[in-house]
């Protein structure tokens, strides 16, 4: 297995804690899935193809289900 050091700034440490913590991960092992991640072409191939599928297929969708529900935080803050 191979090691990788890496510098981070204090902003973006901070935020890879955060997103570790709330993943339930420590923050080494919450780096090593997210590299790990982004080095997996099938995981880029099924982004592209579905980013792809939904810019082809949004007004088909939208026609016949509606548009995507906005989340509760903007109908709340809309509500207020």
């Amino acid at each position: 297995m191979k090691q990788l050091n890496v510098r981070l700034d204090d902003a973006v440490h901070e935020a890879l804690e955060q997103r570790a913590e709330a993943a339930g991960m420590s923050l080494p092992d919450y780096a090593r899935k997210v590299l790990a991640e982004e080095a997996d072409e099938r995981r880029e191939r099924f982004l592209t193809a579905a980013a792809h599928f939904a810019q082809a297929w949004a007004p088909a969708f939208e026609a016949e289900f509606g548009p995507y529900p906005r989340n509760s935080r903007d109908t709340a803050a809309d509500a207020a």
